[in-house]
């Protein structure tokens, strides 16, 4: 009906509660993908002695596919700020149950920027054998 241009015959509050669902779920599936990332991102940084191939793949495919979230969705940009502090208290969560380092070794507030996180050249803490190579 949209398509065809039949204003008369949507029905506007069913329509208003399908767009409203669809970006409370693109924001859900911000939120995730940045949990994860920044998640990796910490473990990466504060258990070094840890970084595997997985840890490294779990963060380019993660990035990629937040990139392309924003850039399929660019309604998501004024609400990226409030989406990486709320992800930030799931990524320190975590990180702290997969590493069983102490609560306070890691940031109250998130520690990186959006272009940091996203960048795909962009790895916290000391430098790695596992980055050499693999990026293009």
């Amino acid at each position: 009906m949209l398509r065809s241009q039949q204003w008369s015959q949507l029905d506007l509050p069913n329509l208003v509660e399908e767009i409203e669902s669809l970006g409370k779920q693109q924001r859900q599936e911000l939120r995730n993908r940045l949990s994860v990332l920044i998640g990796h991102l910490l473990k990466w940084e504060y258990q070094p002695e840890h970084r595997s191939r997985s840890w490294l793949a779990t963060l380019r495919v993660q990035r990629r596919d937040t990139s392309r979230l924003l850039r399929d969705n660019p309604s998501l940009q004024p609400y990226l700020d409030q989406a990486l502090q709320e992800a930030y208290e799931n990524a320190r969560d975590l990180a702290m149950g997969e590493t069983n380092l102490p609560e306070q070794t890691f940031p109250i507030r998130c520690p990186y920027t959006m272009i940091e996180i996203l960048g795909d050249r962009f790895y916290p803490g000391e430098p790695s054998e596992l980055l050499d190579g693999s990026e293009s």
